[in-house]
């Protein structure tokens, strides 16, 4: 298709295009939108993968592009759920540390779209250099001190809850030194497969300084059980996340300041808009106690943020006893 096209479950009609989906959370947070018809973009499905789109590009080391929108393009094109404003960026990409969820998303389970939506996360901690300029203004992103996170969803729909924590910018709460090799991920929420929801399933992976502690409840023999919940104030939404394999137990409490979060705006593949208060934050504040083996893993974080954004930075803390 030379356009995009966009979804009416009026008609029945699905949305056919590629979106570049770019923004920033925080004072003066914004989401920008750009769209192609499938005639413009060209994908490299093997190894090794890339998108391109014009001077839009990304593949598993670098990603760059543009992405403008005026005042009276946001306001003539609601179907664009695009805020106004002008991004570039141009960035080398390292994954560092993965979160690979096991068989599920394996070669047999994609083959049999044996889930309605999978999650594979390469660089759950990533390192990110390069330039970005938001609106005129010009930020470099400090491959020590950036944060990044890069991950990948796809399927044929959006879960619903949809659950995403994650931070690897972490410092001791008892020697006061950084953790440059921690970070953590919980993801999920209510995974369809074969038909079937599954209601309040979460996975997610603790790498603490070299060693993983998994909470995954599709490795079934670790019997891991799952409890969450989230409730909003005037001012935060709160999380408590439980779950407790044979080997362990994690439990995290999370407050996000509503005034740093972005409630994000994109269509499902059925042309739906299923998410209207979906809302993620850069500046969010975690408190999470983790039980693995004999170890007690006590981790604090303050950043939601993913990782192509104007604003890379994330603030926490994390400690360790017996």
């Amino acid at each position: 298709m030379e356009h995009p096209v966009f979804g009416d479950p009026g008609t029945g009609r699905k949305p056919s295009y590629l979106m570049v989906n770019v923004g920033t959370w925080g004072k003066n947070k914004k989401q920008l939108h750009r769209f192609f018809g499938w005639k413009s973009v060209s994908v490299e499905m093997g190894v090794p993968f890339s998108v391109r789109a014009e001077d839009c590009f990304l593949c598993e080391t670098e990603t760059a592009g543009s992405v403008s929108v005026s005042a009276e393009d946001a306001a003539a094109h609601s179907e664009w759920m695009s805020d106004a404003g002008e991004i570039r960026w141009n960035l080398k990409i390292e994954k560092v540390i993965p979160f690979h969820v096991g068989y599920g998303a394996g070669m047999l389970f994609r083959h049999l779209q044996a889930f309605e939506m999978f999650w594979h996360a390469e660089g759950m901690k990533s390192r990110f250099m390069g330039e970005i300029t938001l609106d005129g203004e010009c930020y470099v992103t400090d491959p020590d001190t950036c944060y990044g996170y890069a991950d990948k969803n796809w399927g044929r729909n959006f879960t619903t809850p949809w659950v995403w924590l994650s931070s690897n910018d972490l410092t001791s709460e008892i020697t006061g030194e950084r953790l440059a090799d921690s970070v953590f991920d919980i993801g999920g929420g209510r995974p369809v497969v074969m038909g079937i929801a599954l209601p309040r399933k979460l996975l997610s992976d603790f790498h603490s300084e070299g060693k993983d502690y998994e909470f995954n409840f599709s490795k079934f023999w670790t019997f891991t059980r799952t409890k969450f919940h989230c409730h909003e104030t005037d001012t935060a939404v709160i999380w408590h996340v439980e779950q407790s394999p044979l080997s362990g137990k994690m439990i995290a409490d999370i407050t996000c300041r509503k005034q740093d979060m972005l409630l994000i705006r994109y269509e499902a593949p059925t042309g739906e808009k299923r998410h209207t208060r979906l809302g993620t934050e850069e500046t969010g504040r975690e408190r999470s106690h983790s039980i693995a083996a004999e170890n007690w893993l006590i981790a604090s974080m303050r950043s939601m943020s993913g990782a192509n954004t104007a604003n890379l930075t994330r603030r926490g803390r994390i400690g360790e006893r017996d």
